[in-house]
């Protein structure tokens, strides 16, 4: 660093971050009063790497007591390592809110940090294990729940079988959780319905997956060519909760109609509302593939509906933009786009025609 001049008052240290071993050395760019120590050795800050994970899962799951139960660690022992985390950058990390823990301006360097720590891990771990090939390693996924039962029948069972020392984790969660955990490299692989524009994220297969009103087995639409909206109020409905895409895309529908739904029973489980379906209680609104069991059983029936929104959803097999995939997790997304019936794109209904379509 550059000899500071006697008459400075203060002065500013370049912002740069190095790397050595398990430490990290930040050189900060904050304003400092001079001082003749100051000007004879740089000012590092010296943190160990490995706490930068505690804060990170605070702030993720909005807690300390939810970060300790993640890790499976004591409270007492998140709360330490963070406060030496703040002790050795020198500047507070959190603020505690009514909403939960939230990361000051300094945290949210760390936070980004580790975030690109962790990608750097994986294409490294990704490299290594394409020099070793598919004898061992694991893929991660998260989906929907209405992609589970396929992804469990199809890719899962036709990988293990021809990779059996690779392991999968497969999650499931709404639509923004999966776009979170793809985005910020938590999971390699999301599988997800009618999801929002997400400029970090690549498509690496899409297909037109209409959502369809889902009857029971003695309903008067079971045998139905087609329906309308306004025709299926007549009915008492029930709907996935708002953490699901096909929430909004019911509501984009509505209002492309002018009416509104009043949902009699709303929840987080798919298997909930094929039961209220089966039972002959109401109808809900699925792609079909999200209930193939249950239509090859006959105990719901899918009927399209005439309506552009709903005609036009899509299914999407989705990966972070410029994250290097494991050759495990290549591999996995190939069995997906070519054995899941989620990613084959059904025929188009032409709406308001008449015309019968099979389902």
């Amino acid at each position: 660093m550059a000899r500071v001049p006697q008459k400075t008052a203060d002065y500013y240290i370049n912002s740069s971050v190095y790397v050595t071993g398990f430490s990290v050395l930040i050189n900060r760019t904050l304003p400092l009063a001079y001082c003749a120590s100051c000007a004879r050795r740089p000012s590092m800050i010296r943190f160990q790497d490995s706490r930068s994970l505690y804060l990170y899962e605070a702030v993720a799951c909005k807690s300390i007591r939810g970060a300790a139960e993640k890790l499976g660690i004591a409270p007492s022992a998140v709360s330490r390592q963070i406060s030496l985390l703040e002790e050795e950058v020198g500047a507070s990390l959190v603020e505690r809110h009514r909403k939960g823990v939230v990361p000051t301006q300094a945290g949210e360097l760390v936070i980004d940090y580790h975030r690109r720590h962790v990608a750097h891990r994986h294409d490294m771990l990704a490299k290594i294990e394409a020099l070793r090939g598919l004898q061992s390693g694991a893929v991660s996924v998260i989906c929907g729940e209405g992609f589970a039962e396929e992804m469990i029948t199809g890719p899962i069972r036709q990988f293990r079988e021809h990779h059996p020392g690779i392991s999968v984790s497969l999650d499931i969660g709404g639509t923004t959780e999966i776009m979170r955990r793809v985005t910020e490299d938590e999971t390699e692989i999301g599988l997800v319905y009618y999801a929002p524009a997400e400029p970090n994220v690549v498509t690496r297969r899409s297909a037109r997956q209409p959502l369809h009103a889902i009857v029971g087995p003695n309903h008067p639409l079971r045998h139905a060519s087609r329906t309308t909206l306004a025709e299926l109020e007549a009915w008492p409905i029930a709907l996935p909760n708002g953490i699901y895409g096909i929430r909004q895309l019911v509501s984009h529908a509505e209002h492309l109609e002018r009416l509104r739904f009043k949902p009699v029973l709303t929840t987080n489980l798919f298997s909930v509302l094929v039961s209220f379906v089966a039972s002959n209680q109401g109808i809900t609104l699925l792609p079909p593939f999200a209930v193939a069991g249950a239509l090859r059983a006959g105990s719901v029936h899918a009927v399209p509906v005439d309506n552009t929104a709903l005609q036009h959803a899509e299914a999407r097999l989705i990966t972070r933009a410029g994250r290097q995939l494991s050759p495990a997790a290549n591999r996995f997304l190939q069995y997906c786009m070519q054995g899941m019936e989620a990613f084959q794109s059904v025929p188009e209904l032409e709406l308001g025609a008449g015309a019968e379509v099979a389902v």
